[in-house]
């Protein structure tokens, strides 16, 4: 049951007409509702956490300027935008957010008019939101856009490419730069120094705040001269701190920093920006984790912590964890450490992922032989390259939905050239209630037709560090291991690291039979589970490998059944499936194939559990599926 705060503005607060309403003097209130609101809220149903709290200011500022949702606001990274949600006509309903059949885990045009995009991936919001200024002005809207981008999202790519293409292109939009410092680990490189050390001197400031006064009340900043006071206001902010910065560089109108968590200000200044010609930008500093002591102190942990008491911060945690096998990805983590401490030209290499893949585990221990990058999965792929190029070798680890925008940098960077680079691609498969900006759905699909690579998925702990071993071994060229998110299933992990032959699969159980079911990956362990409760007697192989194909196996089996089930977590179309089908077709086998895996659709969020039954792959679907 969703917990229900005392509040009594935020009740009356069903869509942001509602908002706008009230008078400034009453936001700060809402705001404070709206936080307490979403505090015990995630508290049961857990979510994300620590970056919507820092956006509650901005979120009903926004609402309260802008005529929503005629104006369009694209939010960048999704995680942001829950008190979004609940302004926009789904407070009742929040407590179904992130659940099967319930709120959707990020905004989406599916399923509000309030919400202008997809965005569940980072950095596209100033792309997005520059189509949609420049579709106004062709047809001749007097629509508003504005872009808020935060997080640490200013460090993909496509942010700097949206820049410049604002730059240069005539449009309205405003870009608002949600600068907390963080993107879920603390935000790394030379954009996030430079957006720390950006600052307004006191002299500035008090001259500014003055001139502003006194040029209003004698009517000479109005609409139509905002445009040359602002082009004043930049020269004399630079004649006083001796700096110009590099969006008023791009002729993108620049303002701030200020505080993002002072609501009255803020609708004042959007009030007063918000109608002026040609982009303009807003920087705002703001806290993630705002108003909740142990998310302010810890953000990285807060980003998305599990149920815990709303009154102590005390998160909650089963003691059955202890006894439970260990996640994926500190298998991964603890193995990475133990490899390098073996070899000295290991180094490690994350897209603002340390904390998520567990690279922070040899990041500890070794931060000179570690690079987070920042969101920016390219360059994370060719930076490896690089260091591959000159003999190092890099496990580069990033999410396989995330491991999309790299797609070129794979192909161009790394395979043509067969570089040692190591690919670890963390939470493949259904990753559960982010949904379908975040399954890992594509991986095996998309990456099987290029030339060069070694793919492989392991079925438990000890068949990861196994692929480890051997991907980090000479001349092996470009390895590309794709594991789940969440745990295995072994308590005792630790075995011996030794290589396994490239392009082998294993035989787990022989069958007597006319069936043979092929697996590869985790969801090789369910379907074992499956064969031996279906009383049947059917041979099961663990293909580890997708390519290289283990083509004995395939003989084997093509010469022994007449029946073939392939599972994957994958995409059916392009994957396991396809590939064993076409094997058997170059080679003159007519099996019946039958490809169990995700289908040809989006798959919307849920818990895996439910997800795999609703898609027919847990142990029951495919139990139904070998005896029939």
């Amino acid at each position: 049951m969703l917990y229900l705060c005392r509040v009594k503005i935020l009740d009356s607060i069903m869509y942001p007409e509602d908002l706008r309403r009230l008078s400034v003097e009453q936001l700060p209130q809402v705001c404070e509702e709206l936080r307490d609101f979403l505090i015990h809220s995630l508290a049961v149903n857990p979510g994300h956490f620590a970056s919507s709290l820092g956006t509650v200011e901005l979120t009903v500022a926004l609402h309260y300027v802008f005529d929503t949702p005629n104006d369009r606001i694209v939010w960048d990274v999704g995680h942001q935008a829950y008190g979004h949600k609940v302004l926009t006509g789904r407070r009742e309903q929040f407590d179904t957010n992130r659940k099967m059949g319930g709120l959707k885990p990020f905004p989406s045009p599916e399923e509000s008019e309030y919400d202008t995009c997809t965005c569940g991936h980072a950095s596209n919001s100033i792309s997005v939101a520059l189509g949609m200024a420049v579709a106004a002005q062709k047809l001749g809207s007097k629509r508003q856009v504005v872009a808020v981008i935060g997080d640490g999202s200013m460090t993909g790519g496509l942010a700097f490419e949206g820049l410049n293409n604002v730059s240069s292109t005539p449009n309205d939009m405003l870009i608002i730069l949600n600068d907390n410092d963080m993107s879920i680990d603390r935000s790394v490189g030379g954009m996030g120094e430079y957006l720390h050390k950006m600052h307004t001197s006191s002299a500035y400031n008090k001259f500014r705040d003055k001139t502003a006064r006194m040029l209003y009340r004698w009517n000479v900043l109005n609409d139509d001269r905002k445009g040359r006071v602002l082009r004043f206001n930049n020269a004399i902010k630079s004649l006083l701190t001796n700096q110009r910065n590099m969006f008023e560089g791009l002729n993108i109108r620049y303002f701030g920093p200020e505080d993002g968590h002072n609501v009255v200000k803020l609708v004042h200044t959007l009030q007063h920006i918000k109608d002026m010609k040609g982009p303009k930008m807003l920087h705002l500093h703001t806290i993630k984790g705002k108003g909740f002591e142990p998310a302010e102190r810890d953000a990285t942990v807060w980003h998305a912590p599990g149920k815990f008491d709303p009154e102590t911060g005390e998160r909650l945690k089963s003691n059955a964890d202890e006894q439970r096998p260990p996640r994926f990805q500190d298998v991964f983590g603890e193995t990475l450490l133990e490899l390098a401490r073996q070899n000295d030209r290991i180094v490690g290499i994350t897209p603002a992922m340390p904390t998520g893949c567990s690279m922070t585990i040899m990041m500890n221990e070794m931060p000179e032989r570690t690079f987070d990058v920042g969101i920016a999965e390219g360059h994370a792929v060719t930076f490896s390259a690089g260091l591959a190029r000159e003999g190092m070798k890099p496990f580069c680890n990033i999410y396989s939905s995330f491991a999309q925008r790299a797609y070129d940098n794979i192909i161009h960077d790394v395979a043509i050239s067969h570089l040692d680079v190591v690919m670890c691609l963390d939470r493949a498969g259904l990753v559960g209630e982010d949904g379908p900006t975040h399954h890992g759905a594509f991986d095996l699909a998309f990456l099987r037709p290029i030339p060069g690579l070694t793919i492989a998925s392991p079925m438990d702990e000890a068949e990861l560090r196994r692929l480890m071993y051997t991907a980090q071994l000479p001349d092996m060229g470009p390895f590309v291991i794709r594991y789940p998110r969440g745990r295995g299933v072994l308590t005792d992990w630790r075995c011996k690291l030794e290589a396994v032959e490239v392009g082998t699969g294993r035989c787990l159980r022989k069958g007597s039979g006319t069936t043979a079911v092929l697996t590869i990956g985790p969801i090789g362990n369910i379907a074992a589970e499956a064969i031996a409760e279906s009383g049947l007697d059917v041979a099961h192989y663990d293909m580890r490998f997708l390519k290289p194909l283990d083509e004995k196996i395939l003989e084997e089996v093509a010469q022994r059944y007449s029946r073939i089930i392939t599972v994957e977590d994958g995409t059916v179309e392009g994957g396991l499936g396809s590939a064993v089908l076409e094997w058997m077709a170059d080679h003159g086998y007519k099996p019946d194939v039958v490809r169990l895996g995700l289908p040809d659709n989006f798959v919307e969020h849920g818990t895996p559990q439910q997800l795999y039954e609703k898609l027919g792959i847990d142990k029951d679907g495919i139990i139904k599926v070998i005896r029939s």
